[in-house]
């Protein structure tokens, strides 16, 4: 855990908790921020990552999915003997821990090991499903020409309600986003769709689709379909995006106006612009022109000295759909809210921790916007200063469904 001192402060932030790599503690600290909507349980994540060995990919997919194992094999022991609740929850932590699992190996080509913890995930998500207490059906939702899997959650009661439709990040699994808002959101009465978009989960893995920057190709199926339920106020339908999706769910609403709110978590205005300071200070002038294998040789170089260079990039060429380094940053130009962002109509609530750099796209994207629009700043002394507010699930949650309950109830009342 970090600490700094001056002569009248003592300010503590969520790094070091667990591992001294920047990305294993991330990584860590994400699963621990499942534990309020019962995704994980604190000391199973402490025990599991005390068997780690620092550094090495291989034993942190081992010791998480070794957890995951066990937490499955004790929920399907609660399942046969009709306890119906302990399984549910035993199946909810292992979905975390399966996720984890695989986290490490988002880079070009596919390991099988990837493959399985997905697949492992999704199968205990099914199992809790099966014995929540909310109704979550398995879907499917139109894309291009094929079909998306989602889960489509609603709350006791017949509606219409207010739905949230989840768009997660570059590593995010519409199993995950239960967690990451979803359990919270039907916690309040609003009804939940959670879906892998291109690039994500199992539409990445499974259907071979990767992202695309104009996101309301993506989205504007989704709420033409959830249009057609009668469950669903068509009038109360919001895009809730984190990391990554702090920029697709911006993205999806400029173009498409029946979305009634957004909130972006790590808002992201133009991250392709930054794709050049990925390159050494050298080369940077040379992102567009310079020699191809020159400069994949220089990448190359760099991410095998950088742990944090060597996951970001390859994580992008998977999820991106391309072969090298260079690909991924020369194609990041297209991924921009600028010209866009002013064409959102919606009520927008932008949410960034203090110590996120990807959360530095939220002033310009703030000063772009020409609809009612709130920033809020998570900060270090609240716990809740890192990526998507990691630690501080609960705080996040009450203020951005406070935000929202308030903005969806004054409709109409102008």
């Amino acid at each position: 855990m970090t600490t700094t001192h001056d002569s009248t402060t003592r300010v503590v932030d969520l790094r070091g908790i667990a591992f001294s790599e920047p990305e294993f503690d991330g990584q860590f600290l994400r699963a621990l921020d499942a534990v309020p909507s019962g995704g994980a349980d604190i000391g199973e994540c402490f025990v599991t990552a005390r068997r780690i060995v620092a550094g090495d990919h291989d034993s942190w997919h081992r010791e998480w999915t070794a957890t995951a194992d066990r937490i499955y094999a004790a929920a399907q022991e609660s399942l046969a003997a009709g306890h119906r609740v302990s399984a549910h929850d035993a199946f909810l932590r292992a979905v975390t821990y399966y996720r984890t699992s695989g986290v490490f190996f988002y880079r070009p080509p596919v390991d099988p090991r990837f493959v399985e913890s997905y697949r492992r995930q999704r199968e205990s998500f099914w199992q809790a499903a099966a014995l929540s207490e909310w109704n979550i059906e398995r879907v499917s939702v139109p894309y291009a020409e094929t079909e998306l899997p989602a889960y489509f959650a609603t709350p006791d009661g017949d509606g219409p309600f207010a739905t949230v439709i989840l768009i997660g990040g570059y590593d995010g699994t519409k199993e995950e986003s239960y967690f990451a808002g979803g359990e919270a959101a039907l916690r309040r009465g609003y009804a939940v769709l959670m879906i892998d978009g291109p690039g994500q989960g199992g539409a990445l893995i499974e259907q071979g689709l990767v992202f695309r920057p104009d996101w309301e190709a993506v989205v504007t199926p989704q709420i033409d379909w959830l249009q057609s339920r009668p469950e669903v106020d068509d009038q109360g339908i919001v895009l809730l995006g984190r990391s990554w999706g702090g920029y697709l769910a911006p993205r999806a609403a400029a173009a498409d106006h029946r979305v009634a709110a957004l909130v972006a978590d790590a808002p992201q205005f133009a991250p392709g612009e930054g794709a050049a300071f990925m390159l050494p200070p050298e080369y940077r002038d040379q992102l567009h022109t310079g020699d191809p294998e020159i400069l994949n040789t220089v990448l190359t170089e760099s991410m095998s000295k950088n742990a944090v260079l060597d996951f970001g990039l390859n994580r992008g060429m998977l999820t991106h759909g391309l072969a090298h380094p260079l690909d991924y940053l020369r194609d990041a130009k297209r991924y921009t809210l600028r010209g866009y962002a002013e064409n959102i109509t919606c009520p927008t609530l932008l949410c960034s921790g203090e110590n996120d750099t990807r959360g530095g796209g939220a002033k310009p994207l703030f000063d772009a916007l020409t609809s009612d629009k709130r920033h809020i700043e998570f900060t270090n002394a609240e716990g809740a200063g890192e990526h998507d507010e990691a630690g501080a699930a609960a705080l996040f949650e009450q203020r951005v469904f406070d935000w929202l309950d308030d903005v969806l109830a004054g409709r109409g009342q102008e």
